[in-house]
């Protein structure tokens, strides 16, 4: 197991930092994933020591409290922690996109009051771009500021928060036609606003109500909400960078980034299903020897191995080509296309090899079965990535006739 997916390159700091969060997961995380997925409890205990351990903070500049580090050293963390719990990463990766946003957009105020709380984890964030009846289609959002004086008045129901009731800032893309005359492209008449709150469900601030968590097949433990702003007030200063109608470039900015994250979490629950599958087939006998001896489990093993290594090198490359500063939508796409393919395959084929056992909660394979599909859907479809990956092919290979 420990000669899959391995990243070359990495300096001393890198190391280290990627050691101590393995040893956590080993140790904190892996023994009682299972247990407390199956009550659908929030890893409380869990979250607190990846506070202790910088990782709320592992991106935010050390100017502001952080460690300052890469996204690569950060998609490695998560891949080691979604390799524990997948749930776990999505806390993590909701709480990064809206720093990273606030670091890459925000105004030098925003980033004065937030970022060291954010790297300190006494503010946890969430992100809300999300309606019920958009999907994927972002331009159509129907969620509404209208200015009032110094302040914007928010209307409207958002869906899909992770983080959505633990979290006490929410940043929320909305439409705002102030500045906009009629007629202007949707995607430039959107803006992201802070939103402060308390955690908790029901009200949790005047005109801002969180409703219970949404039960869902997997993915638990996280808390997962709507959102609904009825006549919620926001000052002026907390519109995400000062400016509005950038929202929209604003929120595709820490998606894309997101993608990575979610590249990185499949490659991390692939790479616990391939141990619990190369495992179990070691242990397992049948016809007078291990299943691992018959040549249909070791040709699965190959395959499961392969596709472990070929999303993480991917995931990798997406990695390092944002940290270099360059465009990175056509990497991260595939990346998190591929390796949200490739961990359903590799979950499911150790979910073969378990054979009936697999479909027992007593093992921890029954849990990555029901995790492995939301990676399919976060931070955008397969369809979606497709259609990213090919408009940018055509730019990069344009025909000359």
């Amino acid at each position: 197991m420990a000669r899959l997916a391995q990243t070359h390159g990495l300096t001393d700091v890198q190391q280290e930092i990627l050691a101590t969060v393995r040893d956590f997961v080993d140790k904190e995380i892996i023994p009682v994933a299972t247990e407390l997925e199956h009550r659908d409890e929030y890893p409380q205990q869990i979250v607190d020591g990846l506070k202790e351990l910088g990782v709320f903070g592992l991106m935010i500049p050390e100017e502001y409290g952080g460690l300052g580090e890469s996204l690569l050293t950060y998609a490695l963390c998560v891949e080691e922690i979604a390799r524990g719990w997948m749930s776990v990463s999505g806390i993590i990766n909701t709480h990064f996109i809206v720093a990273y946003m606030l670091k890459q957009h925000g105004t030098q105020e925003q980033k004065e009051y937030f970022l060291p709380r954010m790297a300190a984890g006494e503010t946890r964030g969430a992100f809300s771009m999300s309606e019920p009846g958009l999907g994927s289609d972002v331009s159509a959002i129907t969620s509404k500021a209208v200015k009032d004086g110094d302040e914007y008045v928010l209307n409207g129901q958002k869906m899909w928060l992770t983080n959505g009731g633990t979290s006490t800032l929410v940043a929320v893309l909305v439409r705002s036609d102030e500045g906009h005359p009629e007629g202007t492209a949707p995607h430039k008449s959107m803006t992201t606003f802070l939103v402060e709150k308390e955690a908790g469900f029901g009200e949790v601030r005047p005109g801002l109500t969180i409703p219970g968590k949404i039960d869902k097949m997997g993915y638990k433990g996280v808390d997962t909400t709507e959102l609904i702003m009825d006549g919620l007030r926001i000052p002026a200063n907390r519109v995400l960078g000062g400016v509005t109608g950038r929202g929209f470039y604003q929120m595709m900015d820490g998606v894309e980034v997101g993608r990575v994250n979610v590249a990185a979490r499949g490659c991390g629950v692939a790479q616990r299903a391939f141990e619990l599958g190369v495992s179990y087939a070691q242990q397992r006998h049948t016809f007078g020897k291990a299943i691992a001896q018959h040549q249909a489990i070791q040709f699965k093993l190959a395959e499961m191995a392969t596709k472990v290594e070929a999303a993480h090198a991917m995931m990798v490359n997406a990695a390092r080509k944002k940290d270099s500063g360059e465009r990175n939508d056509l990497e991260a796409g595939m990346a998190k296309y591929l390796a949200s393919e490739y961990c359903k395959e590799v979950v499911e084929d150790a979910f073969r090899i378990h054979g009936g056992y697999g479909f027992s909660k007593e093992y921890e394979i029954e849990r990555l079965y029901r995790e492995a599909p939301m990676l399919l859907i976060g931070e955008g479809t397969a369809e979606i990535q497709k259609m990213i990956i090919g408009r940018r092919l055509l730019e990069e290979y344009r025909f000359q006739g």
